[in-house]
């Protein structure tokens, strides 16, 4: 191999290897230029954003209950609730701290690699340029072209040099990539320090807060149980009061089953007696061409033929069933099973408004051992706020609610959506009613200074916990 073969050799072997090494640099630096915040970053600050929206309602909220005469209850209600939320708060504020050290350790590995990285990229682009200089001065690379054995080789040294000048530029370029890369990333890295100081600053003052939301919640607690022979004669009260809600709820209900049963019976015994009747005509007409056909003879060559006449066919007796519960139609089936699919999504019965008291039975908040049972969920909301329904269906019942205002019964197929405490009523029995659709304004209790409606989810004549059927629901 001559001099000139072997100094082209040596060339292709450097610039190829040097291409290699930069080129999976430049792919690393480009994987390690994330800097997007992660989903559960995201859920958690939308939960945060969430948490302080209730708590701006309870702020609200209790407001109205301090400034009636009544309001220790109440207070202590919206206080419990309030509390709840404000430790879940400070816990999903640990969590968002817990993933931004995270992602700091994470930054910080990251940009001692990039770091690194560049200072390879500068110091191999350096050993090119001594290179070039010692090669590819223009009398070397004129020589070089004309030293070619034939026209196809020096074609091909003449766009080695110029590929080679190019491939200086881009890793030129190249380098300032990756030193934007790198500024970049120690950015998010300082906005993450300082997202972390702000969350840390956040979490202290929530701290704070629950400090004097508790002392408040120890005192109003005190005063109640400092009352608690008044206390316990009224929640007896309240409590007869929701079981006859309840038993006024159940024979609504019911009413509204016998209804659609006898409904359903009335259209069963009114197809029999249709088949009936069908049947009675036929035997008639079956008798009457017996009687002609005796009579009617046709006279033909071969002897004598009867021409048989058609009798109209029956159609098929209705089945015999026996009715318990109401009978859906196809409409009030597919209803059924839209509403079914649509749980954990059902938009709030009210515009704003949080869950004070869950579903089920449960101790009294400030008498120990007094346990009070909640067939719905008692959803708190500020005064003036209207019920809206849940989902598409029909109301099929309205009546005065034992425990105050008026109750409204909404039919979604076999699901049915209760609405206690509401004061005007919007609507009326058989209007049809669209999700979201006003049905009244909620009562406000002027003595307790509080609005709050009892939402109720029945399924047939079983109750269900409606928090697992509203969006976003604690």
């Amino acid at each position: 191999m001559n001099r000139s073969g072997y100094k082209v050799n040596k060339h292709l072997l450097f610039i190829f290897s040097l291409v290699f090494y930069l080129g999976c640099n430049t792919v690393l630096l480009a994987q390690k230029n994330t800097g997007n915040k992660t989903v559960s970053q995201k859920e958690l600050e939308s939960k945060k954003k969430r948490l302080n929206e209730d708590i701006n309602e309870l702020n609200a909220q209790l407001s109205q209950t301090k400034a009636s005469k009544k309001s220790k209850l109440g207070q202590l209600v919206t206080l419990n609730k309030k509390i709840s939320i404000r430790e879940e708060l400070i816990t999903t504020i640990n969590s968002e701290i817990g993933q931004i050290n995270t992602q700091i350790r994470k930054n910080e590995q990251e940009v001692e690699i990039l770091k690194q990285n560049l200072e390879k990229l500068k110091q191999e682009y350096g050993r090119m340029l001594q290179f070039a200089q010692r090669n590819h001065d223009a009398y070397t690379n004129l020589m070089f072209i004309f030293a070619a054995q034939n026209f196809n080789q020096a074609y091909l040294r003449l766009k080695y040099i110029q590929q080679y000048s190019e491939f200086r530029k881009k890793q030129a370029a190249e380098i300032i990539n990756a030193q934007t890369v790198l500024l970049n990333k120690l950015n998010e890295l300082k906005e993450n320090r300082h997202e972390k100081n702000v969350l840390l600053g956040n979490e202290e003052e929530e701290k704070k807060n629950l400090t004097v939301e508790k002392q408040e919640q120890e005192v109003v607690l005190t005063e109640l149980q400092q009352k608690e022979k008044d206390l316990k004669a009224e929640l007896e009260k309240k409590k007869r009061d929701v079981e006859q809600l309840q038993i006024t709820i159940r024979k609504l209900i019911e009413a509204e089953i016998k209804r659609k049963a006898e409904e359903s019976a009335r259209i069963a015994k009114e197809k029999a007696e249709a088949y009936a009747k069908a049947k009675a005509e036929r035997e008639k007409k079956r008798k009457e061409k017996e009687k002609k056909d005796k009579q009617k003879t046709v006279t033909k060559e071969n002897g004598t033929k009867t021409i048989p006449e058609p009798i109209e066919e029956l159609p098929p007796p209705p089945k015999k069933e026996t009715i318990d519960m109401p009978e859906l139609n196809e409409a009030a089936e597919a209803l059924s099973a839209d509403f079914a699919n649509n749980r954990g999504k059902l938009p709030w019965p009210v515009g704003k408004g949080v869950i004070c008291e869950a579903y089920g039975e449960h101790e009294h908040p400030a008498i120990k051992g007094f346990m009070i049972m909640n067939n719905g969920v008692e959803i708190c909301t500020s005064k003036g706020a209207q019920a809206r329904a849940v989902f598409d269906g029909e109301v099929t019942g309205i009546a005065v609610s034992p425990t105050g205002g008026s109750l409204i019964i909404v039919r979604h197929g076999e699901y049915l959506s209760i609405y206690n405490n509401v004061g005007e009523v919007t609507v009326k029995t058989g209007d049809k009613v669209k999700a979201k659709q006003v049905l009244g304004t909620i009562l406000f209790n002027e003595d307790e200074g509080k609005a709050s409606l009892n939402l109720q989810i029945w399924k047939g004549k079983k109750t269900m916990d409606p928090s697992g059927w509203l969006f976003n629901a604690r």
